[in-house]
């Protein structure tokens, strides 16, 4: 057996500093010859403000995301799609409900896509997106852009949008710790139940991919109010950055044919925000449940590629001769070391041949893939207790 043991809502006064901010971005992402500011002696503070990056970009990317609650399935499909057989008894470890377990369903925050500020429309996911399970929705940029993300946290623990590599001002860095900030600029650091926040990312040279990166990279964001809790719970997703004009009108690389996201993760369910619900809602016996029991802990234990196990999410689909970018990441703790493994076909990872990648928490491998094997394939974690609890999942390349 695998043992590893806001703002509130906005008011009309918020919106206007909303529009300031926004245009302020946008104005010094035009800029033409400004420079960044240099912090130097007798400097006190950074400038809030990105170096401009001239003639690329310059476009406002706006996106309407919630923390929604969501009751996932981390095996809808009822068996080991790998096998091709019914669960056994390592499988049914991390699957089965029972008295005292929980099984394969839990309620989980997760963020989602809306088309506007109502959020009363969910976005449809596009269907190249189908493989991404869990993860949050896909922002894309190009350099010189400014991104603006409507959020809206709609379960009921304190929730977040913290990014990983965009510029931000103290407003929009969606993390709250004693960083000498105060009033307005604390608003992005816990959104509560039914607030709202806008966060305003810029994209300057510096997030996008540097001299010996492909045409585009990958970011992560994710809640950080509690990021144990939060990340457990499923607040996690990508950003994507495309090199200075090589990006199409919806920021994705002109370059590229198909983009594949996974995430590597142990999920613990343990430390999800929704345990207790999760314990009352889906065990047999609620009253019956140890939660300091190491083998409970374990069933809740989640080794997941976008938050499936055994194969039982949608399959990543390519075709032959396609050019093809996996953007892979993980997040978790000590036992979340990872190595992504295809069969059948081969990547380059920063100009190197190989078809497995590593992974570290909160690490993100961009790895190019021109499949030339047609065929049902194996892309796993080969570290051999993940694949015994069931990291595993399957691409499929189509003859061209």
């Amino acid at each position: 057996m695998a043992r590893t043991t806001a703002r509130s809502t906005a008011t009309t006064r918020g919106a206007r500093a909303t529009g300031a901010r926004i245009a302020a971005a946008a104005i010094a992402a035009i800029a033409l010859g400004a420079c960044s500011h240099a912090i130097g002696s007798g400097d006190t503070a950074p400038s809030t403000t990105a170096a401009p990056t001239t003639g690329c970009g310059r476009k406002t990317r706006t996106y309407y995301i919630a923390a929604d609650r969501v009751a996932w399935d981390y095996a809808p499909r009822g068996h080991n799609l790998i096998t091709g057989k019914p669960w056994g008894d390592v499988e049914k470890t991390y699957v089965q409900s029972g008295p005292d377990r929980i099984g394969k369903v839990y309620e989980k925050s997760l963020y989602r896509a809306y088309t506007d500020a109502s959020f009363t429309k969910l976005a449809p996911r596009p269907a190249d997106q189908a493989s991404m399970g869990f993860l949050g929705p896909l922002i894309q940029a190009e350099v010189g852009d400014t991104i603006v993300v409507h959020f809206k946290n709609n379960t009921p623990f304190p929730a977040s949008m913290h990014p990983h590599g965009v510029f931000y001002a103290k407003d929009s860095e969606g993390a709250p710790y004693d960083d000498g900030t105060s009033g307005a600029d604390k608003a992005d650091d816990t959104v509560p139940r039914g607030g709202t926040h806008t966060y305003v990312w810029q994209v300057p040279e510096r997030a996008g991919p540097g001299p010996r990166d492909e045409s585009s990279v990958m970011w992560m964001y994710h809640s950080h109010v509690d990021e144990i809790a939060d990340t457990n719970s499923g607040l996690v997703g990508p950003i994507v950055v495309t090199r200075c004009g090589m990006a199409r009108a919806d920021g994705s690389p002109e370059d590229v044919d198909r983009q594949e996201f996974a995430l590597f993760t142990v999920e613990n369910e343990n430390q999800s925000h929704w345990l207790h619900e999760n314990i009352q809602r889906y065990t047999g016996d609620p009253s019956s449940v140890d939660v300091d029991d190491d083998d409970f802990n374990e069933s809740n234990l989640m080794h997941s590629i976008n938050g499936y196990v055994y194969g039982n999410g949608p399959m990543f689909t390519m075709k032959q001769g396609e050019r093809v970018r996996w953007y892979v990441m993980s997040m978790g703790t000590e036992v979340d070391l990872h190595t992504p493994h295809w069969h059948g076909n081969t990547v380059t990872v920063m100009g190197m041949r190989t078809d497995v990648v590593q992974l570290l928490p909160a690490a993100m491998v961009v790895a190019d893939m021109v499949p030339d094997d047609p065929g049902i394939w194996l892309f796993h974690c080969h570290v051999n207790d993940h694949i015994r609890a069931g990291m595993l999942a399957r691409y499929q390349v189509l003859p061209s």
